[in-house]
């Protein structure tokens, strides 16, 4: 690595603000910010392309692929450095060999002492010789003009209305680019979807509790909210989550 010349760096945060200003701090250390990335998975594509950099700076929690996941999967040998806003995630980044980690809000002063590591090459690559993680099956979501990627693991349910599909996390809901929920279903075979209503399709494991209605049907907690489980989908949900039995049969 030349000394004298702007590292080449690439950052990837989804928080519009933290990217920002990471962003302007390694511009204004002499860096070369070659791009910037709020997701995962177009990261990985560009990194596809062997660009040449010097090092990247990524964010753990991000949309589609984590931070770690993304240094799990780099195609090339790579120098990493992590940023996060929590300090819980260090043992985790350190165990996939990171030999930096800066906490928001980055400081100027740690960010230097960051790249002198760099420059001085007491950064070592890491990737290039692992066997790829497996990239989630995603949830496209329409967003203004465009589209982002949800990991299907952070989706609780599905809910069809008006010819639209929306996917729920974390107590919101956001309209996807599908029209049915066969579509769902086709689209994540594998992921063990349950159709409780014909216009709701849940994943069982997201059920944080049930209580049973008359006629053998359920009310399943999600997060916040119940769900009303049809007569038929409650022997089937019932199977799913291992209860045998009656759990407090009503008349």
């Amino acid at each position: 690595m030349d000394l004298k010349a702007p590292l080449k760096v690439v950052l990837a945060d989804d928080e519009p603000m933290a990217r920002a200003r990471l962003s302007r701090l390694l511009s204004e250390a002499g860096c070369e910010v070659l791009a910037e990335f709020g997701e995962g998975s177009t990261l990985l594509e560009y990194l596809a392309q062997r660009p040449r950099l010097d090092a990247l700076f990524l964010d753990i929690q991000m949309p589609g692929p984590s931070g770690l996941e993304v240094a799990a999967e780099l195609p090339f040998p790579l120098p990493v450095v992590f940023v996060t806003a929590s300090r819980d995630h260090s043992l985790d980044a350190f165990e996939l060999d990171a030999a930096d980690y800066l906490l928001k809000p980055v400081r100027a002063e740690r960010l230097i002492r960051t790249l002198d590591r760099l420059r001085a090459g007491l950064i070592q690559p890491q990737g290039g010789n692992r066997e790829p993680a497996q990239v989630p099956q995603r949830v496209i979501i329409k967003a203004g003009e465009g589209l982002v990627f949800l990991d299907i693991r952070k989706v609780t349910h599905f809910e069809v209305e008006e010819d639209t599909v929306w996917a729920w996390t974390a107590g919101q809901r956001f309209a996807s680019q599908w029209k049915t929920l066969n579509e769902v279903e086709a689209s994540f075979p594998e992921a063990s979807l349950l159709r409780i209503q014909r216009h709701l399709l849940i994943r069982p494991e997201c059920i944080s509790g049930l209580r049973p209605l008359s006629g053998n049907r359920a009310m399943a907690r999600i997060g916040e909210q119940e769900l009303e489980v049809s007569r038929t989908a409650t022997a089937l949900l019932k199977k799913a989550l291992g209860i045998k039995g009656e759990f407090g049969k009503r008349d």
